[in-house]
Order: C-alpha cells, then structure tokens, then sequence
C-alpha cells in the first residue's frame, strides 16, 4: 500500500491555471518572472498549491491541445521565458521587439513562429560562444536525457524538414526506423537536432528555477499528465512495439469516451492504445520514467483519465463516432504497484470522472489516491450524489470546475431553475444571481471536508464565457484564453485569503523526499 499525497487532517488549498495563461508581452505566459510573480501572488493569498495543465510540447495546426503533446518527456518550447535568456546573455532586448500580440488570447501559429525564431538567436549565439560556462550542464543535460532526447531531437527535426506532416508520411524508411536512414538524418540534421537540445536544456534549467522559487514560497506544484499519447509523437514513431499498431504503423483501435455529460455521442480522441502485454514484459519501464520525468518538475501528479487504468473505451479505427467502443481492461494494480517500488510512492491525485465503474474505485482506494469531485456536478437534486460535499471522504479534491467545465458564472447562466435552487438550498440560502455564483461554490469547496479544494482563476476572479479554456469536443478556439496584469485585483485575492484562513486551509505541506528520483538519470535536475 503506498501512503497517500496528502497526510491525516491536512488541509489545504489552491488555483488551476495554466501556463499558457499567465500575463506577458509575448504572446503566451511562460516559466519566466510572470510565472515567480504568480507564485508570490498565490503565497500572499495564503494557497498552498499551483495546479497547471501538461507542459509537453504541441504540434502547429493540431487544435493546441496541450494533452496532444509531441513527446511525453519534452517540455512545450512556448513556455520558454525570453526575459531570462536575455538575462542569461543568449538573446538581446532588441532581439524580443518588434511584434505585439494580444494580451488576452493565445494567437499559437503567431507565438510559435516568434519563439522560434528567437530559440534560434539564441543557438546561434551559444554555438557562438555566448556562455561557455553553461556547456558543461549542457553536455550532461544531453547525456542524462538521451534516453529520449534523441529522438524527440531527431523527430523535431524531421517534421521541420517535412513541412510537419505526421510522421507516417516520411519517407517510409524513416517512419519505420531503417538504422541507415535515420544515422543518415542525424548527419545531415546535425544542426537542427542540435538546437532542440538546446531548446531543451534552457527550457528545463528556467522549469528547475520556478519549483526552486515556489518551494521557497511554501507553493507546491501539481502536473497534469495525459493517459494518452498523440498519434503524431516521438513516443510512438520512437517505440512503436508499445502501442495497438497495424504493420503501417496505423492504430487498430483508438482512444475515446462512451456518451457522458459532455457528449451524447461519446468522444473520439483518436489516440493510439498501449500493448500493456508488451509493456508488462518491460516491466513498465516507459510509464514508470514518464512518471519520474514529470515528478522532476511537479511535486504532485493529476492522473488524467485515471479510468482508462481500470479499463479503457477502445474505438475500433476507422468508426465515425465512439459509440461503437466497448471497455478494454487496462494494467490496473500491477502498474501502480511497479511505480510504487521504483519510486518509493504514488504522489497522484486520480482524475476519475465520467462514466466510472466499481473497479475504478477499488484500483483508486487500494492506493489510497486521492479523487476527484466537482461541484459543478452536484446539484441534480440527489442526495447521494457523490459530488455532493456531504458525500466526501477526506482523501480527496475538490474543484469547482475543471479546465473542461465553463466558467461557474457561465455554468449558473445555464442551470436548469430547480438546480439553481438545490446549490442555494446547499448554501443554506434562498437564492442568487450569476454574480454570486462563483463566491459561493468556492465557499463550499473550502469549507468541505476534501484535503484539498481548488478553484480556476477564472472562477476565483468570476468571469463569464469569455474566459472558458476548453470546450470537449469542439476542436477549435479552444486553450486560447488569458488573464491579464489587470484583471489581477487584490480585491479577489484578498477574499481568497480571507476565506482559506477563516477555512482552515492555510497548510503547507513538506516537501515529499521519499521518491527515489535518483535511481535513473532521465531526469536529472539541471543546476
């Protein structure tokens, strides 16, 4: 058994937001001092936890999903702080002007360009000669991530060459891996490999920084790492033997999600299925250093579908809906019970809504994982409803709603009247408005049982549609949304503070040090 995240009677809270969100002149918020400004914010307001969604690397012209990343190890170059490589002597100021973007919205095909250019300033300037002091933790960077970082280097520079298609319309010898071909892609690629090490490298020392400064703001961070990989990846083109393939490399079946609150007809994400048959004669190795490679950055893990451990709704390919799937059984205890001997604990918080079976219980609770509850699903008028405060357990998390619910000022907008009155009735009230609505579901987070409640900014400062960052199943405009340094009110957050103090939320939790991170050198911190 594996000791839960959170120890007995502990009580704590904090704010989702992603990265990509935080304010800054360029474009997307980034790992940079809006993100040190963003910790300091959350100190003062007395929340003891950033939670962001995943920061793995995205694909132009793929939807901008950040649980579609181009590798499960590579961090998103996007988030890559221009102020501190100007601060460390790899770019100018002027180097960084120029454009100007919406501050507001994520314009992805206009940012990527930008960064990449300026990645490419600063690979010429390193390979230059520009900080020569920082070669030797470049070299050891590449050596202890070469597990792979050689074929996410490789990967990247191919889809550059081939115009990013995916990967299935290279030349065939490169899709299927012949040694000749790809030994002839790294001469003639040196230069481009080159640079997304280096992108890499920067990318991971800035990353070690902020949990550096969030530690000593008493701010502990939580990761998002997706179930699924994308089609389009350096995970599958690199290791293909570990994943439901025809011999064209085509997935036979693909991921997705019976009908559910979201979608009458189910949701087809089109994401290859593991081989758990092939990946249980490696002794899980490929999850058990997914894991530790975010666990580097994080100190708490969401499991994203954590269902899809149980069982999965596997699609047969080529099905125009995800009604047609059917539950596959997934590794269940034998995966988590590997990751808990390699890494001496299981510091996940478990994502387990939608369609949930018993099994997914019990998997759940023999770990003693924390769970998931969102109160923007409660209020149907039952009263064993499990998301219900009164139903919780301690072990668990509560939000308000998630990066995939609207905004709680949104959601009450469109509540049915009878639901409307059942949350007031919770609230011991007679009744509100939409203005209200926010305030009074982060009321009840904080104040229910759950170890740990957490709010969206965007509820914490009660905006409306604008300010939505997903919709499921609508592939466009989706993770687009941004705050800016004015919406940023000490007003919210000082009623925020109020409220975890009056809650009895203020708690730190000490840093966990029983992980034995050290075992493998995938992810060996950059200093």
């Amino acid at each position: 058994m594996s000791l839960p995240p959170f120890p007995s009677n502990y009580r704590a809270s904090g704010v989702l937001l992603h990265v990509t969100s935080l304010p800054s002149p360029y474009g997307i918020g980034d790992v940079g001092p809006s993100a040190l400004a963003w910790i300091d914010r959350l100190h003062e307001a007395g929340q003891s936890w950033w939670q962001a969604l995943p920061v793995g690397p995205i694909g132009v012209g793929d939807g901008d999903s950040p649980y579609q990343p181009l590798s499960s190890f590579a961090g998103n170059g996007l988030l890559m702080s221009p102020d501190w490589l100007i601060e460390d002597g790899l770019l100018r100021v002027s180097d960084c002007e120029g454009r100007s973007f919406s501050s507001d919205a994520v314009d992805y095909d206009a940012v990527f360009m930008f960064k990449l250019r300026l990645l490419d300033k600063a690979w010429t300037n390193f390979n230059a000669g520009a900080r020569p002091d920082l070669r030797p933790a470049y070299a050891q960077f590449c050596q202890d991530h070469a597990s792979w970082l050689e074929d996410y280097a490789l990967f990247r520079a191919l889809k550059l060459r081939y115009g990013g298609v995916h990967y299935l319309e290279w030349p065939a010898e490169l899709t299927r891996r012949a040694p000749g071909a790809l030994a002839q892609a790294r001469q003639e690629l040196t230069s481009q490999i080159d640079q997304v090490r280096l992108a890499q490298f920067l990318l991971f020392r800035q990353a070690a920084r902020l949990k550096q400064h969030a530690h000593a703001r008493g701010v502990r961070l939580i990761g998002d790492l997706p179930f699924f990989v994308s089609p389009d990846s350096s995970d599958v083109w690199a290791n293909p033997e570990l994943f439901l393939l025809d011999e064209q490399g085509r997935p036979l079946v693909l991921a997705g999600c019976p009908p559910d609150y979201f979608t009458a007809e189910g949701q087809l994400w089109g994401n290859p299925i593991y081989d758990w048959d092939a990946l249980r004669r490696t002794g899980y190795r490929w999850w058990v250093d997914r894991v530790r490679a975010l666990l580097a950055h994080v100190d708490v893990i969401r499991l994203d579908h954590f269902r899809a451990f149980a069982a999965a709704w596997h699609v047969p390919a080529g099905a125009p809906t995800a009604q047609t799937g059917s539950w596959v059984p997934g590794p269940g205890a034998e995966l988590f019970s590997t990751v808990q001997k390699e890494l001496g604990g299981l510091p996940f918080i478990a994502e387990d809504l939608g369609v949930i079976t018993p099994d997914v219980y019990v998997l759940r609770d023999r770990f003693n994982v924390p769970g998931t509850r969102v109160l923007q699903f409660a209020f149907d008028g039952h009263a064993d409803n499990p998301y219900l405060p009164s139903n919780y357990v301690a072990n668990t998390v509560v939000y308000t709603g998630t990066h995939d619910n609207a905004t709680t000022r949104e959601w009450y907008e469109d509540l049915p009247d009878d639901q409307r009155q059942n949350l007031w009735n919770c609230m011991k009230r007679s009744g509100g408005d939409s203005s209200e609505a926010a305030p009074a579901l982060i009321s009840l987070a904080w104040s229910s049982i759950a170890a740990l409640a957490i709010a969206p900014l965007q509820d914490v400062l009660n905006l409306g549609k604008e300010a939505r960052m997903n919709v499921p199943g609508s592939a466009d405009g989706n993770w687009r949304w941004r705050c800016t340094e004015q919406m940023l009110s000490d007003s919210a957050f000082e009623w925020l503070r109020a409220l975890t103090t009056t809650s009895n939320r203020s708690a730190e939790l000490p840093l966990i040090s029983s992980l034995s991170l050290e075992r493998r050198s995938t992810c060996a911190p950059i200093r």
